[in-house]
């Protein structure tokens, strides 16, 4: 066999993860070789590419299945994520902030007495946090209608309504973001292998590692070595680290979760509604089930997406293979996939309730949000897959980073928030394999991220200064309801 290709850093797939991380690492440390590979022929081709997420930019905003607590913990994630893309613009790592973000209002909406009163007590518990303290609360009819048309016609003027309206929110192209900052990888000396996977890895004697590579388009095997290792393959994430063989990551298993939206780009539609819009999840359905009705831009048009419905396929990505799931059971996981299924029956339940719903149901909750919506004007279209992390016996809503004990590999599992926490969860694998280098790293970092080991939600002045600095570089003008 050939000898081996040779790279310091060795990162698997091209999604916004490895994206995020290849960038940082190219800025932290120029002279080092790296390497990205990735089984499709694009890069961001799975959870980024933005017909397979909602592109909320998850800030805990809007999102009702946060409880507060964690809806500040996301925002301050995201704000750490918003400075580094504000740096990477002003820098030069990525081009026109148009291409990937825009402004649009993040809002919550509840309808109902009861709903109203639920959602009025939730801004009040947020509203005394500088990072919230922004968000308007709406229950007047006619602010209603003025802000959000589409959901206002055809709705009984009389029943209580409510938003909560947060104004800094975005839509994010993470696909296009993630395309942008590998573009910045490649200029600067980073070694691209799309349509490669990756089918083994190795540790070596030394403590790097061999990684068994096939060229999917010809049938050629490689092999690459690499002396650091990060799994960023979205649902791919967790068989590869079993093949690694670290101790860190037996227990874990995944359950993979798809899902489909409703799409909609008629004009008139698009018009008369600019927002991303979440609501309470139905009596009795899992938190993360929320109904939203999301203003998203793609590829400069504009469009609406209502969901999430579940959907359901054992591969752990869209692309995947239907082993996925079976090939993801071991020994040491077994029991805490069994547990987490007898604990998840109501998610389970869920799941086939929503594979049995036919497609007058789903109008029937679009009509929840726009009471005047149209078959016709809408159309089904299948999101990502999601494979969300079972430990313990137990399904994990939430990301979680998993590494080596000496840090020479790492992955991210999970899905939720996902890509909007793409910068905290880098910060966090390099703090956790580079112990040594982090110190040294410290003052770069500083510049990408200025409030870095902050809490922004206890430094007002500071969140007021990195926020105007973010708005003006990422050319993000609060959005009241405005074209994104």
């Amino acid at each position: 066999m050939s000898k081996p290709l040779q790279t310091d850093m060795a990162l698997i797939g091209a999604g916004i993860m490895s994206a995020t991380l290849g960038a940082i690492l190219r800025r932290l440390e120029p002279a080092a070789s790296i390497t990205v590979i990735e089984r499709l022929d694009t890069a961001a081709g799975e959870s980024s590419a933005p017909w397979n997420n909602a592109g909320t930019g998850h800030a805990g905003l809007c999102e009702l299945f946060y409880p507060p607590e964690k809806a500040i913990r996301v925002n301050e994630q995201f704000q750490v994520t918003r400075q580094f893309w504000a740096y990477a613009v002003q820098h030069g790592l990525l081009g026109r902030p148009r291409d990937f973000v825009h402004p649009v209002p993040h809002v919550s909406f509840a309808h109902g007495a009861d709903g109203v009163d639920r959602l009025r007590r939730r801004h009040r518990e947020l509203a005394g946090n500088p990072l919230f303290a922004g968000a308007e609360f709406i229950t007047d009819f006619d602010e209603f209608a003025a802000r959000l048309p589409l959901m206002a016609a055809g709705r009984n003027p009389g029943e209580p309504v409510a938003l909560d309206w947060s104004p800094d929110g975005t839509d994010v192209d993470f696909g296009a973001l993630a395309g942008q900052l590998i573009g910045f990888c490649v200029r600067h000396g980073t070694e691209m292998l799309f349509g490669h996977e990756v089918r083994a890895i190795r540790r070596e004697p030394d403590g790097g590692w061999m990684l068994g590579l096939v060229d999917r388009r010809t049938g050629e095997r490689r092999r690459l070595k690499a002396k650091f290792v990060f799994v960023g393959a979205g649902g791919a994430t967790l068989g590869l680290l079993q093949r690694s063989g670290i101790p860190e990551i037996r227990g874990f298993g995944g359950f993979p979760i798809g899902g489909v939206f409703l799409r909609s780009g008629v004009p008139e539609l698009t018009a008369a509604h600019r927002a991303k819009v979440y609501g309470f999840p139905a009596p009795g359905a899992p938190a993360t089930t929320a109904p939203h009705l999301d203003a998203r831009v793609v590829e400069g048009a504009a469009w609406l997406l209502f969901g999430p419905f579940a959907g359901w396929s054992p591969r752990f990505l869209k692309h995947g293979r239907a082993t996925d799931l079976p090939r993801s059971l071991r020994v040491g996981n077994a029991a805490s996939l069994l547990g987490a299924g007898v604990r998840e029956r109501k998610l389970v339940g869920y799941l086939l309730g929503q594979l049995r719903r036919r497609p007058v149901a789903r109008l029937a909750a679009l009509r929840e949000f726009v009471p005047d919506a149209l078959g016709e004007h809408w159309s089904p279209i299948r999101a990502g897959q999601r494979v969300q992390v079972i430990r313990r016996g137990r399904l994990e809503f939430d990301t979680t980073i998993v590494h080596a004990a000496d840090g020479a590999i790492a992955g991210l599992l999970g899905a939720s928030p996902g890509a909007s926490t793409a910068v905290s969860a880098t910060l966090e694998v390099l703090a956790r394999c580079f112990p040594s280098r982090f110190a040294g790293w410290l003052p770069t970092l500083t510049e990408m991220v200025p409030s870095l080991g902050v809490r922004l939600g206890e430094e007002p002045a500071l969140f007021e200064q990195v926020r105007e600095w973010g708005t003006r570089q990422l050319e993000l003008r609060p959005a009241s309801g405005g074209q994104p």
